[in-house]
């Protein structure tokens, strides 16, 4: 198995253990996610606030924007997207994930015999596009109880690019939030059974560089061609990603 030159700081910053090696497995190879008991939502720890808020860009439907892409963002788009797909084959009601986000053509270059792990459409696309991204799960991630603990025990080494995370949350709109109790299971009772209630799963990606992406399915319309997208859907959880790289 190939070992990424650099390790991330992925235990609790107490531990005695400072640092750990970076898992080195590509989307294609990863893990089949924990399931958790079904009709038990995946909410990060009682209520967790972190990817509670999304910004309202419509309706739940194919990306649309306006301006046109760089190399770069245009990459970290197609990585999310690829990212939450290969997520939503494992179903609903799973684990959060936490990937490192490494340019491929870089890599290659620094380890040869990572070719043999990765895609061979990957390797190719690789030679022509350099900003072409590579995701690695990332295991063994620190126990924590919600996903703001989870994030903030994490960093990174210079030689990865960027990161990302694919969690469920349970969304509902703004005015009803008012009306939340503040412990936490009675909170997760009351969005359960709240009628504008929506599952989604939020894939969120950025770069050192600062660009990022965000990638929306709602259990509801459970569809490829239903994904929704844009830099800023979840800027609680951008914001978060981005103090891991500092």
């Amino acid at each position: 198995m190939w070992t990424w030159p650099g390790t991330a700081r992925g235990l609790p910053r107490n531990n005695v253990r400072s640092t750990t090696k970076v898992p080195t497995r590509t989307v294609t190879e990863v893990a089949k996610a924990t399931r958790r008991r079904a009709g038990q939502p995946r909410t990060g720890g009682g209520t967790a606030r972190l990817g509670s808020r999304v910004r309202d860009h419509g309706a739940m439907s194919e990306e649309q924007t306006t301006a046109e892409p760089s190399a770069r963002e245009q990459a970290l788009r197609t990585a999310v997207r690829d990212l939450e797909r290969h997520v939503a084959s494992l179903g609903w009601d799973g684990q959060v994930f936490v990937f490192a986000l490494v340019r491929t053509a870089e890599a290659l270059e620094t380890t040869p015999e990572l070719a043999r792990e990765l895609p061979e459409e990957a390797v190719r696309t690789a030679a022509v596009e350099p900003e072409h991204l590579t995701g690695i799960q990332q295991e063994g991630l620190p126990d924590s109880d919600t996903l703001e603990e989870l994030l903030g025990q994490l960093a990174w080494p210079d030689s990865v690019d960027g990161a990302a995370v694919v969690v469920e949350r349970m969304v509902v709109p703004p005015e009803a939030e008012s009306g939340m109790p503040k412990e936490p299971a009675a909170a997760v009772e009351y969005l359960m059974n709240h009628p504008d209630r929506q599952d989604v799963r939020m894939a969120t990606g950025v770069l050192r560089t600062g660009e990022s992406w965000c990638a929306l399915r709602s259990r509801s319309h459970d569809f490829d061609d239903a994904v929704a997208g844009s830099p800023d859907a979840v800027p609680g959880l951008v914001e978060a990603l981005r103090a891991t790289l500092a």
